[in-house]
This record gives C-alpha cells, structure tokens and sequence, in this order.
C-alpha cells in the first residue's frame, strides 16, 4: 500500500516538477514570475488533445505538438508583453502585471476557442494496467515517469553541458557580465522563455492524462501549485523544482490515501507552509541566492 501511493505521489509530483520548472527558468534569467505560465500550460493540453483526437496522433507526437504549441505561445508573450517593457527599464512590477493580462486573455481565448466543459482524453492508456511485485501501474503512469524524468534529466544536460545552456546560466547569473562577456542575452532570453513554455506545454498533455481532465480554468490551479513548489525548492533553483515538484504530489497522495481528500490542496499546502517556516528560503535555496542555479 504504501509503494503504490508513492508511486501515485512520484507520477504525480513529476508533472508538479515540469510546470516549476517552467517557472524557475524565467524567474533565474528575467528575476520575473511567469503568472501566465499556468495558461500556456492549459493551451498546451488542449492541443495535445486536439492532436491526439481529431488528428488521431500518437500520444507522443501530440505531446511534442503540445510543447511547440507553448514554445510558440511562450516567443509571442516575450515579444508582445515583455520585451517592450523591457527595453523601457519600467518598473519590476510592470512585467508580473503584463503577464497576468496575458494570463487572462488566453483563458479567456481558450473559453471562446473550445468551450467550458471538461474534455479527456481517450481512455486507452489508463486501461492497461501491469503488475510488478504487487504493485499495479497504468500505461499512463508510466508514460508521464518516462516522459517527465526524461525531460527533466535532459534538460539538466542541456544547461550544463551546452553551450547554450552554459549562456543560460551565465545570463541568469548577471546578465550584464554576460553581456560584456560576448553572449546574446536577448536571444538567451527568447529561448528561455520559450523553453520554459515548451515545458509547461508538455507539463498540460501530462497532467490532462494523469487526470483525465481537460478545462479552460485548470491553469489557475496548476499555476499556483507550480509557484508553490518554485519557492519551496528555492527560487530560481532547477534541482529545487524537481524535489520540490516530487514532494507535493506525494504529500497530495498520501492526504488523500489517509482519509483526507476534500483537504488534499490543504494539506499539501499546508506541508510547504511548515518547510519554509524551518527553512524560508526554499529546501535548495540560500539567503545569498540571486536565481538561476
């Protein structure tokens, strides 16, 4: 029993880990909160949707149709709501409010595009189920294990070993030394959020088959939780995402394998709440800590 639930948690917390992830990559270059991060999210489910069922596509080419959905999404609201504010030296605040707009409008988009009833995906997946010593694990489970750790562990490798990556860091690091240095931070910084937003797109097919599930407001949700775990792991900290993201969906599991699923969001919320009074900074942040690593 409890193997099984931590494998619900784990396949759960996975998909936790690509949305704060999303988030942790735009806040380390551009020291900014995503708020629309959660409806790029969305869009990139319903596209995997659309692909997977009216275009009669694998779950794996819907998924990479999804992620180039959000990258696409992510380089129009950098173009459009960022980088004129940008380049003006506004405010801090000015780019968290041009997101939220832009969270709204593609809510509200998305309202008009494909309705406010839920939509699933086909079931097929979630039917097949195999036993290994006891413990029972769907289709679906293992295509989001597979798929999530795949990504976050390749995304790992890209920043470290790239040479775009490394210019990543750099930016995220002190943009203006990456400058003098010789890297393209505008570019950097396009990528970035496209990257970001490819990850929250793939994030939405995961979590739409995980749940089964699809709406236009179920980015709201999903947002907060990717904040939440953004500051639990430390803000800006890439390994800080991944356990963090882990450790909410077990906690969620768990809470509601023990008799208390009407407070699940409660109780996972409440477990970060406790963490960061003993630890404020985040499980992987510092005090010191700019963003970025």
């Amino acid at each position: 029993m409890f193997l099984q639930q931590m494998i619900n948690g784990i396949t759960l917390g996975s998909t936790y880990a690509l949305i704060a992830l999303g988030y942790t990559l735009i806040f380390g270059v551009l020291n900014i909160v995503n708020m629309a991060h959660g409806e790029i999210f969305m869009f990139g489910a319903f596209i995997g949707l659309i692909l997977a069922t009216k275009f009669n596509m694998s779950i794996f080419s819907a998924l990479l149709g999804a992620m180039a959905a959000g990258a696409v999404l992510g380089y129009l609201m950098e173009r459009l709501a960022l980088r004129p504010l940008r380049r003006r030296k506004v405010s801090e605040l000015a780019p968290l409010i041009s997101t939220i707009g832009v969270s709204i409008f593609l809510e509200s988009l998305a309202l008009r595009l494909f309705g406010p009833q839920a939509q699933s995906f086909p079931s097929i997946y979630a039917a097949q189920l195999f036993e290994v010593g006891g413990l029972k694990i769907s289709a679906v489970q293992i295509i989001i294990l597979v798929i999530s750790f795949g990504l976050m562990v390749a995304l790992r490798f890209w920043l470290a070993k790239t040479r775009l990556g490394k210019s990543i860091r750099a930016t995220a690091e002190n943009i203006e030394t990456a400058n003098l240095l010789g890297v393209d931070t505008q570019k950097v910084i396009v990528l970035t959020v496209m990257l970001a937003s490819a990850l929250g797109g793939g994030a939405g097919v995961l979590v739409g088959l995980a749940f089964n599930a699809i709406e236009p407001t179920m980015g709201i949700t999903m947002g907060f939780k990717g904040l939440a775990v953004l500051i639990l792991g430390g803000l800006g900290n890439i390994t800080g995402a991944m356990v963090g993201g882990l450790l909410l969906g077990i906690a969620e599991i768990f809470s509601v394998a023990y008799g208390v699923s009407s407070y699940r969001d409660a109780v996972a919320f409440g477990f970060i709440i406790l963490l960061l009074f003993l630890r404020p900074q985040g499980i992987f942040g510092s005090k010191e800590q700019q963003g970025g690593r």
